[in-house]
């Protein structure tokens, strides 16, 4: 009788386990996104990349948006003109980050009263929140002087909280630190990049240049570091397309030719990503790894 509940007790015992750990997070995440320029908004590209970010994600999941909501200047007229027809039904789904093009209107105004509350408080463009096992932070890299002292200042205080309660965590801004786009390297979130490293961030987002970039596990001087978090280019949802210029170390994945959104399946200790370009039937680029231990 003994040898045979102790089978049924493990089983029991697994299912209950598998219960209790959270169902991995579906999230896309594109960069530089609604630009239809003289077309009608449903032929642009962010009309088709807006589908396959739905297509993908089905009826839950996250959107990040590392900056360049809209295009030319970030205007209310773009939102209305070029957005809501595109990516504006998943709008309620969107953790968003500013750009430069956002604020190419006085202080991003119509970023800021477009999303709102999901921009983060006080309009300063910066702010965390929780998803599962994961912590998420949303950064504005377009500030200067005071403001981005400040930003540096929030962001020690939010890891300190954040300290022994996540698993996991991911950070997305608009400049890149590294780049191998016509861009290329940005030090504006060079500090920010060493505090998040120092706290065992496990990736970092950005847009910026136009094209799809996985670089390895890059430390702030650009040296490999498996202690560093992995980081991607992702400024492909739908404004032009740029080439790379000088390929940067530790670069591991590049695309240009093609539109299209990177896809992170966030698990409670571990992340896999694929990029599905608009051209593609399968995964452009595509891995897994496991998150890092936490400090």
């Amino acid at each position: 009788m003994i040898r045979l509940l102790i089978p049924c007790l493990l089983l029991l015992l697994s299912a209950t386990l598998q219960a209790a750990r959270p169902a991995p997070l579906r999230v896309v995440v594109a960069g530089d996104l609604a630009e239809c320029k003289d077309q009608p908004a449903a032929q642009s590209p962010a009309a088709r990349t807006a589908a396959l970010a739905a297509r993908l994600l089905g009826k839950g999941g996250a959107i990040l948006l590392p900056g360049d909501i809209t295009y030319p200047v970030g205007a209310a007229t773009e939102y209305s003109a070029c957005w809501q027809p595109t990516w504006g039904a998943l709008s309620a789904r969107v953790i968003p980050a500013p750009g430069n093009h956002d604020y190419a209107t006085a202080e991003a105004a119509a970023y800021f009263d477009f999303f709102g509350a999901n921009a983060g408080p006080d309009r300063r463009g910066y702010y965390s929140l929780d998803l599962g096992s994961w912590h998420i932070v949303s950064l504005n890299s377009q500030l200067q002087a005071t403001a981005a002292t400040a930003q540096l200042e929030w962001l020690r205080a939010d890891l300190a909280r954040a300290r022994g309660k996540h698993t996991c965590l991911l950070a997305l801004w608009h400049y890149p630190v590294f780049s191998s786009g016509l861009h290329g390297n940005n030090p504006t979130m060079r500090p920010a990049l060493a505090m998040l490293q120092d706290a065992g961030a496990d990736l970092i987002l950005n847009g910026h240049d136009h094209h799809y970039e996985r670089f390895g596990h890059l430390a702030t001087d650009g040296s490999v570091n498996p202690r560093a978090p992995r980081q991607f280019v992702v400024g492909t949802g739908g404004a032009g397309l740029y080439p790379l210029s000088t390929r940067q170390p530790g670069s591991e994945a590049a695309i240009t030719h093609e539109h299209g959104v990177l896809l992170l399946t966030l698990g409670a200790s571990d992340y896999s990503w694929a990029f599905h370009g608009l051209g593609s039937t399968s995964p452009l680029d595509s891995g897994k790894d496991p998150c890092l231990s936490k400090p």
